[in-house]
């Protein structure tokens, strides 16, 4: 309930508005139903256009950019790694390569509504998931952080927020490169992880 509405967690100036209400001064007596039930219609009005207002789409370079015809419906904050493990690469050499994501996926307000993992994928608390593949990429204005990522989905699950989405963006990222340890035959498949924070945005087709 918190997350929803943080504004009405005692909210006294909310509480005077309501007790200097004009029919609290006309001497009006309403019945105790009546005046919950106005309590609530006041509570609706004002939470519900809030609830109604879409995710801003973020400021990006072109090659990773939405199409029109796509609207971001969230955004989170992600906090957590980037796991690295030392293996050969194609070329038969050791190499630094990504085992997977793992990180808790924050709302507006800071509470943890879902998880990125391996896949790469992403599951929220209303049961819904999508998995992904990346299509573009660009340096991040951070030479010390990952790259910002244009992904398209290639899969979900569930019936809630994620089940229409159709494109990810992953921007102002921070940490998560691969170890700067060298990576030779006396480490091989150990694995390290890569402290990073990053924003998430989904896309969905316009309705």
């Amino acid at each position: 309930m918190g997350h929803l509405f943080p504004h009405f967690r005692r909210n006294r100036r909310f509480e005077l508005q309501i007790g200097s209400h004009p029919w609290r001064s006309s001497g009006v007596k309403l019945p105790p139903v009546t005046t919950k039930l106005l309590l609530i219609a006041i509570l609706i009005a004002t939470v519900v256009p809030a609830l109604g207002q879409g995710v801003a789409r973020p400021d990006v370079p072109d090659k990773i950019k939405v199409p029109a015809g796509e609207e971001p419906v969230l955004e989170v904050h992600a906090t957590g790694a980037q796991i690295y493990v030392c293996q050969p690469g194609a070329d038969g050499k050791p190499a630094w390569t990504l085992k997977a994501p793992d990180a808790e996926l924050h709302d507006q307000q800071g509470g943890v509504i879902g998880h990125h993992f391996a896949g790469p994928a992403w599951s929220l608390s209303d049961g819904s998931e999508v998995t992904g593949k990346a299509v573009a990429k660009v340096d991040s204005p951070d030479p010390n952080a990952i790259p910002w990522l244009l992904v398209s989905s290639t899969g979900h699950s569930g019936s809630g927020v994620l089940s229409r989405v159709t494109r990810i963006q992953r921007i102002r990222t921070n940490g998560g490169l691969p170890p700067a340890a060298e990576c030779d035959a006396a480490k091989q498949n150990i694995e390290v992880r890569s402290a990073y924070t990053a924003d998430y945005y989904f896309y969905a087709p316009a309705k």
